[in-house]
């Protein structure tokens, strides 16, 4: 089957392309929203222009539109989107990085009903701690690059996820009930490498601005792709 994926260069969008290729879809384009809010209902923000290089190093094809970040807006932006990847590429359904956001993949799949296409959840209902594993087991190099919970500092920002970042997370979750994979927003992510890009990507060089104490963004100024 030939599906698109929607697709923000974070841990869950780029796991749920790699769980679908495993899978046995076919995947034909990736799907990027760039909303002018920074703090979108919908869409991923943080280093979001960087997934033009992703997608390069993936060797699919990007869809990449700006949205005005208005509420339902957003929706109807995400459904023009998915519309002319339909016509573009001939798809027949989408892939999202979905854990357990009940908002997001609801929408998503009315505009997948209204348009016949396949909604695919790869990471639905996972275990979190498992799937932080899995990324890790897989040899994902996934960075935090945005921070928005209790407990989370700057010292955050830049970390990549590994044995020990889960142990402190967990840890957090015990104290503060933080979704330790960050389905809550707690923090964002940023995919530098996995078994899929041809080509790793090395921050030449990077930013932290830092909200309050415990929101903050680090990002990405300048990349570029590496021979692995």
């Amino acid at each position: 089957m030939r599906i698109a994926s929607l697709f923000s260069g974070g841990k869950d969008s780029v796991f749920a392309v790699y769980k679908a290729v495993q899978a046995g879809y076919e995947v034909v384009c990736l799907i990027t929203i760039k909303s002018k809010r920074t703090d979108s209902y919908m869409f991923h923000i943080p280093n979001i222009e960087l997934a033009k290089l992703q997608a390069e190093t993936l060797e699919i094809p990007i869809i990449y539109m700006n949205s005005s970040g208005v509420k339902e807006k957003e929706l109807e932006d995400l459904k023009k989107a998915i519309k002319r990847a339909k016509e573009k590429y001939n798809i027949q359904g989408i892939v999202s990085g979905a854990l357990a956001s009940n908002y997001q993949a609801e929408r998503v799949k009315k505009i997948c009903d209204e348009l016949s296409l396949r909604s695919i959840n790869p990471l639905w209902g996972i275990d979190e701690e498992q799937y932080l594993k899995d990324l890790i087991k897989a040899k994902f190099n996934a960075i935090i690059t945005g921070i928005a919970a209790d407990g989370l500092n700057k010292g955050w920002l830049g970390r990549k996820i590994d044995t020990n970042c889960i142990a402190d997370l967990k840890k957090l979750h015990e104290k503060n009930k933080i979704h330790i994979a960050a389905e809550g927003g707690e923090y964002e992510t940023f995919v530098l490498d996995c078994p899929m890009f041809k080509s790793k990507i090395k921050i030449k060089d990077s930013s932290i601005i830092m909200e309050n104490e415990c929101t903050g963004q680090y990002t990405i100024k300048a990349a570029e792709l590496v021979r692995k």
